[in-house]
């Protein structure tokens, strides 16, 4: 398909291409490339995440246990997304060959504002469904029983299975569905199930993107947060490559 198809002719889903085992690094190179194109934008981004990862440790720390929960569903679930989509814009504006604006991405995320929050809501979601099936496991593991060894492992090892899922969940939704939405008129059911479709297809490749996804954002966190200001615009535009390499969305008129 080259040329976008009339509303009612459209797939369920946009279809996906298979994917090479080590396609990841490539994502992260081309989206290291965007970083250098775009290095005062970028940078901008960075910045940004970089001071709400701060206000959110200092709110944290102030609020204890529970605001730690509330601050980082907050800042996560409802600012991150939007951020993400001014990221992709960026990539998309070098794709087109033009000088890259952060009021340009900044725009592009008032325009697919409803689509973003109508993710978020979902992942809200599925976050308290997380957090009560976490409180849910201590029904089976009465008081005590986490205090020997073998308690302590059998417990963990079903709590890590049981976040594994809905981490798989959250990951296969979120892969390529905001990407879609910022490059092509789509609406976010069909850009969330092209997301699941295209990660059910390629498990072995989308588990190296993990693998990058998790030690980049963890390098950034272990240079107190700093990093962040270089790994997640990086990531930002890798998924945006990602999104290109992996989804084949032209029977969607493309976004403005």
């Amino acid at each position: 398909m080259s040329d976008s198809l009339p509303a009612d002719q459209r797939p369920f889903a946009a279809p996906c291409r298979a994917l090479e085992l080590t396609a990841a690094f490539e994502w992260v190179r081309a989206g290291w490339r965007d970083y250098r194109a775009s290095l005062r934008v970028s940078l901008v981004y960075g910045l940004l995440v970089f001071t709400l990862s701060l206000v959110v440790t200092v709110l944290s720390w102030k609020a204890g246990r529970y605001g730690l929960v509330m601050a980082m569903l907050s800042g996560f679930v409802f600012i991150a997304p939007l951020m993400a989509t001014g990221m992709y814009s960026v990539s998309r504006q070098l794709e087109r060959g033009e000088r890259p604006s952060f009021s340009r991405s900044a725009r592009r995320m008032k325009i697919v504002v409803r689509d973003a929050l109508i993710f978020a809501l979902a992942l809200t979601v599925i976050f308290l469904v997380w957090v009560r099936a976490a409180f849910m496991l201590h029904v089976f593991f009465p008081v005590g029983v986490e205090e020997s060894l073998e308690g302590l492992l059998t417990f963990l090892a079903i709590g890590s299975a049981v976040g594994s899922i809905f981490a798989a969940v959250v990951f296969a939704i979120s892969a390529f569905s905001l990407p879609m939405i910022v490059d092509r008129d789509a609406d976010m059911v069909t850009a969330s199930v092209t997301s699941m479709n295209a990660v059910l297809r390629n498990k072995p490749a989308m588990a190296v993107w993990v693998a990058c996804i998790v030690g980049l954002t963890g390098l950034g966190f272990a240079t107190a947060g700093l990093g962040l200001i270089v790994t997640i615009p990086l990531l930002g535009y890798a998924t945006h490559h990602a999104y290109r390499s992996t989804i084949d969305a032209s029977a969607w008129p493309p976004s403005p």
